[in-house]
């Protein structure tokens, strides 16, 4: 046998029925007969109770005789199996496996703190219980090495005043890297018979010891973005201004106030704080 057998077995409730005819029946017997022969009926009637199995749903049992898998009950319910069978219990119910915070260098080499959250559930009772040693543990330390594997295949963000430009990211490409996650791990918990329901990222962010620096890296990289785009409408603006300046006949500027214009118009709309005007009283000369 390698690989998982449904089984059926006799109804537990007509078992059960038998067992209590066999038991109290017999122990009435000899109170009343005062015959120990009747002892015979109890002592059938025990061994009868040890062959009961139930199952609740979302649930499995594992059978085995003497070391050789017999088959699987998936479906719930009171049932009947041979009292020699050892039964091992398998949950088929989905499971949340929320992994501890691990400390994965990025594809850059940047140190990261990474986590994921995994929804799995058992599809295969017999790779379940005998592929691996204990189904459990395996999706822990799995689920860890594919984290690991995953960080390392991606950078944690964009650098691109660097030249460094990738496509995904595991900062901003949630779904795609949630994705190649589920990928890695359902590739390593297969033979387990393990089916992977949902795996994304639960935590991220820079290791302790580089977090104040690239936080500063991003910082900067905002206000440098912010700055060049108040340049580029102000620009716009002051050479908005002199267009129509030019077009109304307001006022004719020569080349010198045309320049002192543009400089007093980028300071003010550049500024990062309000600007005090000062009133002109007298004329453009003076």
């Amino acid at each position: 046998m390698t690989d998982e057998k449904i089984v059926t077995p006799l109804n537990g409730y007509f078992m059960l029925f038998i067992f209590l005819l066999l038991f109290f029946g017999g122990i009435a017997a000899i109170i009343n007969t005062g015959s120990p022969w009747f002892g015979i009926s109890v002592f059938f009637g025990l061994i009868l109770a040890f062959g009961l199995v139930l199952v609740n749903p979302n649930s499995s049992r594992v059978l085995l005789l003497f070391g050789k898998y017999v088959g699987t009950i998936k479906k719930n319910g009171l049932f009947w199996v041979n009292p020699l069978y050892s039964k091992k219990k398998i949950s088929l119910r989905a499971s949340n496996f929320d992994s501890e915070r691990l400390k994965v260098n990025d594809k850059l080499g940047n140190p990261v703190m990474i986590s994921t959250i995994l929804v799995w559930r058992v599809t295969n009772t017999y790779k379940a219980a005998f592929e691996v040693d204990d189904y459990k543990n395996f999706v822990r330390v799995q689920t860890d090495a594919a984290v690991r594997k995953l960080a390392s295949m991606y950078p944690y963000d964009n650098f691109a005043d660097e030249g460094i430009e990738e496509d995904i990211t595991l900062r901003s490409s949630v779904n795609e890297v949630s994705e190649a996650l589920e990928k890695e791990v359902q590739e390593r918990l297969a033979m387990a018979g393990i089916e992977v329901l949902e795996a994304r990222i639960g935590y991220l962010a820079y290791a302790q010891e580089i977090a104040n620096a690239m936080l500063k890296r991003q910082q900067a990289t905002a206000i440098v973005a912010a700055r060049h785009k108040i340049v580029e409408g102000a620009v716009s603006m002051v050479e908005m201004a002199l267009e129509e300046l030019n077009e109304k006949n307001i006022v004719d500027l020569d080349e010198e106030r045309k320049a002192a214009m543009v400089s007093n118009l980028m300071v003010v709309l550049c500024s990062d704080k309000d600007a005090s005007p000062i009133v002109n009283t007298g004329t453009l000369n003076h």
